[in-house]
């Protein structure tokens, strides 16, 4: 939230860069310091502060390079990253833990990181499209002509703060609640597998990988039926919707099979929002503003939603002492969020 308007200004490719370096020390340097839980929490408070402007520039650039009708599809490649890196992790990381410790497993994986990621950025991206990049003027055209909004109440008003149109913070309220469910789902599906349903630590791998792997699969089909229906936000609530059914449906049963089967569901309709999240959040900002008002907005759903994903079913553990309540709760926000979103759109004209 705070640095996104400097990264905007600075250079999105350039800010981008910055933040995978950031983001890699400090994951790197959570392997010798990582025996104090003090250094743990203030190398993952660091780690957050300089990874918070990778998805505002992403989407500035996504923004910049492609028209409003094809940004699903756009966003969802990148999108699609985070998933794959989330449904990869377990058969990564959980081998790399037990070979050689967790502690040099962060050493490994911000070291990889780094040397992966900033010889792509550097490139492979560029800031926005030009003629000495290789673009047609006949492309070129073609992007300038879908860069604005074309929601015709924004066009009236094209200078008008986002920040006191109310359709924004609804995108807020609905972004932080999805935060709440993924953080949710990701934080606490290894510790409800293993508790609640009694499945040991080293059979997660690929119950997990499976799980998260759908939503691969759900974005890349929602992203598509985003920019071909052009009703992004209605296509987003029906897949919170039946999200928030399959997660409580999970909670009912204990066979492995089905709880694989009912949470890869969950997670496949919920990326109807991620697949569709950042097209939404670029159509109610101004061009220019697009990296700063994304950080708005991400910074708030990540702080409240993603904070409250770890929070709140943990705190209804704690006092329960039972599982399956903590992921009602992720029940109760997915069906809040389908509500929500609902309500946008029905504010928002296509």
């Amino acid at each position: 939230m705070l640095l996104s308007p400097l990264a905007e200004r600075f250079g999105a490719k350039r800010s981008v860069i910055a933040a995978i370096a950031a983001f890699s020390l400090f994951t790197i340097l959570s392997a010798p310091l990582g025996q104090s839980l003090t250094a743990l929490i203030v190398l993952r408070l660091l780690l957050g502060f300089g990874e918070g402007v990778h998805i505002p520039m992403l989407s500035a650039i996504t923004s910049r390079w492609f028209p409003i009708g094809e940004r699903s599809c756009a966003n969802a490649i990148w999108g699609a990253g985070i998933l794959l890196a989330t449904a990869t992790a377990p058969l990564i990381v959980i081998p790399l833990i037990n070979a050689i410790g967790w502690r040099p497993m962060f050493a490994v994986l911000g070291v990889v990181g780094m040397l992966l990621s900033i010889p792509l950025v550097w490139f492979g991206v560029k800031d926005e499209p030009r003629r000495e990049w290789g673009v047609s003027d006949v492309e070129l055209a073609y992007i300038l002509s879908g860069r604005g909004t074309s929601d015709v109440a924004a066009l009236r008003t094209p200078r008008a703060s986002y920040v006191r149109d109310r359709r924004f913070w609804l995108a807020v309220a609905g972004g932080t609640l999805n935060a709440f469910c993924a953080f949710g789902i990701i934080n606490w599906l290894p510790t409800y597998f293993n508790r609640a349903k009694g499945i040991d630590f080293e059979r997660l791998g690929w119950p997990l990988a499976l799980v998260f792997a759908t939503g691969i699969a759900g974005i890349i089909l929602m992203a598509y039926l985003g920019d071909r229906l052009q009703r992004r936000t209605l296509l987003a609530s029906v897949g919170f919707l039946v999200a928030g059914v399959m997660v409580y449906i999970a909670s009912m049963v204990n066979n492995l099979g089905l709880l694989v089967l009912f949470f890869a569901i969950a997670v496949f309709f919920q990326s109807a929002y991620a697949a569709q999240e950042y097209a939404i959040v670029q159509r109610l900002l101004p061009a220019e503003k697009v990296g700063a008002g994304t950080g708005l907005y991400n910074g708030l759903s990540v702080l409240f939603g993603g904070v409250g994903g770890s929070l709140i079913p943990g705190t209804i553990v704690a006092k329960t002492g039972s599982f399956d309540a903590g992921i009602w709760s992720i029940v109760v926000g997915a069906l809040v969020a389908a509500f929500i979103l609902f309500v946008l759109a029905r504010t928002i004209r296509y």
